[in-house]
C-alpha cells in the first residue's frame, strides 16, 4: 500500500475505538455485582446474545485468515468456516441447554460442580488460561500486521492498541459492556465485508476479461485444478490433514471457552437454543462473503499468495480492483471491519480468562487477604490481557488462521470430551476426568508448540504435529472413559440428582423452585 493514502483506515479506527468505548460505557452503568462483570446476570436475550456470541466468535482468522487461505490454497480451506459454522449443531443438540442449567459461571465451575473435584477444577482452570492465551496470541501480532500495512504504523501499536480498549471495557463494565459492544461488532463485521464484496463483484462482471488470463499466471503457488479441490493433495497425508481440520473445528467451538460462558448469559435454557439456532444462520450469512475475496484475488492479487502476504488479502484488494478515493474509501471500511474483529474476539476471551483468573487465583487469600469478587475479576482481567499482549510484542507472527486453529485443536482435545461425557455419561469419574483432560492438553499442546515454534518434522509426524485434532481427540475421549471405568467407586454421589438437573427444564425443576 505504499503512497496510498492511510487518513481513511485511520480515521475509521479511531471511529471504532470512540464507539467501542462509548457502547461499552453503557454497560458501566448496569454492571454492580459479580454475576454481572461474568455472566451479564443472566438477562441478555437471545437475539442479542446470539448477535454477540457471532462478533466474538468471528476473529480476525474470519475476517481476514479465510479469505487469505482461499487465495493461497484454494477450497480445501472452505472447511475452516464449514467445521467453525457446524461446531454450533453439535453445541446446538448436545451442550447448549444443559450447560445453561447447570448454574456454573465457567468451565472449572462446571467441572467442580459436576465432578465434585478441586484438582479437575485446577486442571480446568489452567486449560482454559492456555487455550486463551494460545487465541490472544495471534490475534495481537495480527492486530499490529495489520495496521502496520493498513496504515504504516510500527507493529507494536497492534498488541498494545487492542489490548488496552479490550481492559478498558471489560475492567469497566464486564460482561455487561462486552456484549452489547460485539452484538454490535457482529452487524458492522458483515456490513464492512459485504459492501466491498459487492463492489468488487460488480467491477469483476464488467471487467470484460477473461478468468484464464490471470488464473494461468507462473506466480501462483498451485495450478488451477488443485485450487479447486476440497480434498488437501498428497494423497492419505492430505486426507488426514482435512479430516483433521474439520474435527479440530467441530468439536473445538464447544470446547472455547468464550464460546461457552455466552450460554450461561441467557435466561433459562430454551434461549440458550434460541440462541445457538440464531447463531448458525449468522455465521452461515457471514461465512458467504470471504470466498469473494479468495476467489477474485485469485484474478486480481495472485502475487500476494506468491510473496506470503495472502492474509492482507482482504485489506489490499479494493484498492488494487478500484483505483482512486473509492477504493480509498472501501479500505478504509475492511480495515475498521478488521480491527473490530480483533476487538470482539479478544474482548470475549479476556471476560473468559479473567473469570477464571479471578476465582482460582486472584480471588483466592493471599498473606491473609482476600480481593473481593469484581476487583479480583478485574486484577483477573489485566492478567489475562497483558501477558499475551507482552508475548505478542516480542514474538513474530506465525499466522493468525494457523495458531487459531491450533487452539481449536487444543479445546477439542479437552473440553469437548468433558463437557459430551460430563452431560451424558453418568459413569464419568473425576480422576477419569483428570486423566482425559491432561492427555489431551500435553498431547494437542505439545503438538501446538512443536509447530508453531519448532521446524516440524518431515514425513507423517510433522502432518500429526500439525493438525492433532484427529488422534488427540479420540485419544482424550478414551482415556476418560477407561480411566473411569476403572475407578467407579470414585463416582460422586451426587452425580444422578445433577444429572437429571441438567436435562430438566427449568420450569420443572423443583431445585430452582
Amino acid at each position: 500500500m505504499t503512497g496510498a493514502p492511510v487518513w481513511p483506515g485511520a480515521v475509521a479506527v479511531a471511529l471504532v475505538v470512540v464507539a467501542t468505548l462509548a457502547i461499552g460505557s453503557l454497560g458501566l452503568r448496569l454492571s454492580r455485582t459479580t454475576s454481572d462483570f461474568m455472566v451479564a446476570s443472566r438477562t441478555v436475550p437471545a437475539f442479542t446474545n446470539a448477535s454477540a456470541i457471532s462478533g466474538e466468535y468471528l476473529s480476525a482468522a474470519s475476517f481476514l485468515g479465510v479469505a487469505g487461505l482461499l487465495l493461497t490454497f484454494g477450497a480445501d480451506m472452505l472447511w475452516y468456516p464449514v467445521g467453525w459454522t457446524a461446531g454450533y449443531l453439535v453445541m446446538l443438540a448436545l451442550v447448549s441447554a444443559p450447560l445453561r442449567r447447570s448454574g456454573a459461571y465457567t468451565l472449572p465451575d462446571f467441572a467442580e460442580a459436576r465432578l465434585g473435584s478441586r484438582r479437575v477444577r485446577t486442571i480446568c482452570s489452567v486449560l482454559v488460561v492456555a487455550v486463551g492465551w494460545l487465541y490472544l496470541l495471534p490475534l495481537f501480532q495480527g492486530a499490529g500486521v495489520m495496521l502496520g500495512a493498513a496504515l504504516g504504523l510500527p507493529t507494536w501499536i497492534g498488541p498494545a492498541g487492542v489490548a488496552s480498549v479490550v481492559l478498558v471495557n471489560v475492567i469497566g463494565g464486564g460482561m455487561r459492556s462486552i456484549t452489547l459492544v460485539q452484538a454490535v461488532q457482529y452487524w458492522f463485521k458483515l456490513t464492512a465485508l459485504l459492501l466491498p464484496a459487492a463492489v468488487l463483484l460488480a467491477v469483476w462482471l464488467g471487467d470484460g476479461r477473461p478468468d484464464t488470463e490471470r488464473l494461468g499466471r507462473p506466480d501462483f503457488p498451485t495450478d488451477v485444478l488443485a485450487w479447486s479441490n476440497p480434498l488437501a493433495d498428497g494423497g492419505a497425508q492430505g486426507l488426514y490433514l482435512t479430516y483433521a481440520l474439520i474435527a479440530a473445528t467441530f468439536f473445538g467451538t464447544m470446547g472455547l471457552p468464550h464460546v461457552v460462558v455466552r450460554f450461561y448469559t441467557n435466561p433459562d435454557g430454551r434461549s440458550a437454543r434460541r440462541s445457538t439456532l440464531l447463531v448458525l444462520a449468522l455465521l452461515g450469512l457471514f461465512y458467504l462473503v470471504p470466498p469473494v475475496y479468495g476467489a477474485l484475488g485469485r484474478v486480481y492479487a495472485p502475487e500476494l499468495a506468491a510473496s506470503g502476504e495472502s492474509d492482507l488479502l482482504v485489506l489490499l484488494l479494493p484498492r488494487i480492483v478500484v483505483p482512486g478515493l473509492g477504493g480509498d474509501l472501501l479500505t478504509g471500511l475492511v480495515v475498521a471491519g478488521a480491527f473490530a474483529a480483533f476487538l470482539s474476539t479478544s474482548s470475549g476471551l479476556a471476560i473468559a480468562v479473567a473469570g477464571v483468573l479471578g476465582q482460582d487465583v486472584t480471588g483466592r487469600s493471599w498473606g491473609g487477604r482476600r480481593l473481593g469478587g469484581v476487583a479480583a475479576f478485574r486484577l483477573g482481567a489485566v492478567i489475562a490481557v497483558v501477558v499475551p499482549a507482552a508475548v505478542a510484542l516480542g514474538e513474530p507472527s506465525a499466522g493468525v488462521a494457523t495458531t487459531v486453529g491450533l487452539a481449536f485443536a487444543v479445546a477439542a482435545s479437552t473440553f469437548a470430551p468433558l463437557l459430551m461425557l460430563g452431560i451424558w455419561w453418568r459413569r464419568l469419574t473425576p480422576t477419569g476426568a483428570g486423566a482425559g483432560l491432561v492427555v489431551g492438553g500435553l498431547g494437542s499442546g505439545a503438538a501446538a508448540l512443536t509447530t508453531l515454534y519448532l521446524d516440524g518434522p518431515a514425513g507423517w509426524v510433522g502432518v500429526l504435529a500439525a493438525r492433532p485434532a484427529l488422534w488427540s481427540i479420540p485419544l482424550a475421549t478414551a482415556v476418560m472413559m477407561l480411566v473411569s471405568l476403572a475407578t467407579q467407586r470414585t463416582v460422586p454421589p451426587g452425580v444422578r440428582r445433577f444429572m437429571v438437573r441438567l436435562h430438566t427444564p427449568e420450569a420443572l425443576d423443583l431445585d430452582r423452585g
